[in-house]
């Protein structure tokens, strides 16, 4: 389902609309980063049945945990939602810069 985001309350909260976009693309990247190292944590935990890399058998357990991870948010949502809400702060690397 496709949530639209207001892109004034985003402008209300960040005046560039360019910066914002930026500091939410940059946070979904570290999102998504973090929910792969999770995912790949969790499923290393998880044992198949066969070590034969050829064999194509469900796991019910990799299937289950694969379904649970494709419920969540997703991570470009995440970020907006953090940015909309005060969630995100950022700054320049040089502070001169502004």
């Amino acid at each position: 389902m496709i949530k639209p985001i207001s892109l004034t309350s985003i402008k209300e909260r960040i005046p560039n609309l360019y910066e914002a976009v930026i500091a939410a693309a940059k946070r979904a990247r570290k999102l998504n980063d973090d929910t792969k190292l999770e995912f790949n944590s969790l499923l290393s935990t998880v044992t198949s049945g066969q070590d034969d890399e050829f064999e194509d058998r469900e796991n019910p357990e990799q299937l289950k945990l694969s379904l649970e991870f494709e419920k969540r948010e997703k991570p470009h949502v995440q970020a907006l939602n953090e940015l909309v809400n005060d969630g995100i702060q950022y700054r320049y690397k040089n502070e001169k810069d502004k």
